[in-house]
């Protein structure tokens, strides 16, 4: 059994511009990687914890500032893919409750906070650290304080059946998490591995530390949720055709007697 998280049902009334933009900045960045080298743009724009708290860089940005642009670069097309996803489904609602300049703070903070966090467990570490999944963790610990009972609609499986159902953002989220500290688990009886769970971990405590700070006053925590949970529905719906050239029994006539 597996569920994927497609749309969450939490409306709002702003055009989420900023969310628009990292979105794009991120994929056009990362045919730009693949265009050069993914391993070269890792070396000289990855945040490399050797060259933050100990060597000096001996590339030509300066090391801090590496730590913004490695939140703008991907390993690969689901790396991308994934955090794209999570990206488009919860951080509109996330910059809507506080407006785009703050979001932008937001997001970065929240970006430096997880990629220090992973940088911290090894601080002669000559990996680069690569990744928006660090600050887009951050927009999911926000998510589940401000909106915990929004649905999100998943498409659930099981074997070869597949139903679209509305979820609670707390246990899409919840799941997340408790993935985070499983794969956490996993790494460290083995000898290494490629995914950064510190990091994810470290942005998503952010999110929640940094949100009762940032959201506007008007906007409330733990808000409550506009549909039910739990419905489920075809993946496809049924589409209604209408009648051509005979009105069914039950339409009225317009107001001019015209049929």
């Amino acid at each position: 059994m597996f569920f994927f998280p497609l749309r969450d049902d939490n409306n709002h009334n702003i055009r989420p511009i900023i969310t628009y933009i990292i979105f794009a900045l991120c994929v056009v960045v990362f045919f730009w990687q693949l265009s050069i080298g993914i391993n070269l743009t890792a070396r000289v724009f990855g945040m490399t914890p050797l060259f933050i708290f100990g060597d000096s860089s001996p590339l030509p940005l300066p090391a801090w500032m590496t730590i913004i642009s490695s939140l703008f670069l991907h390993g690969g097309f689901l790396h991308l893919a994934g955090n794209m996803l999570y990206l488009w489904i919860f951080a509109d609602n996330v910059e809507a409750c506080m407006g785009w300049a703050k979001f932008i703070m937001f997001y970065i903070l929240c970006g430096v906070a997880a990629a220090l966090t992973q940088a911290g467990v090894n601080l002669t570490s000559e990996i680069p650290l690569i990744g928006a999944s660090g600050a887009i963790a951050g927009v999911l610990g926000a998510y589940l304080l401000l909106y915990p009972r929004a649905n999100v609609r998943c498409v659930v499986g099981f074997f070869i059946f597949f139903k679209m159902v509305r979820v609670p953002a707390f246990l899409v989220l919840g799941v997340w998490i408790v993935l985070q500290f499983y794969a956490l688990g996993q790494l460290s009886d083995a000898s290494g591995g490629g995914v950064a769970y510190l990091a994810h971990i470290g942005g998503f405590v952010a999110g929640m530390v940094l949100i009762p700070f940032f959201k506007s006053p008007d906007v409330r925590l733990f808000s409550p949720a506009h549909s039910r949970a739990f419905e489920v529905s075809p993946i496809v719906a049924r589409t209604h055709i209408p009648h051509i050239g005979k009105r069914p029994d039950n339409q009225s006539r317009n107001p001019w007697g015209e049929g």
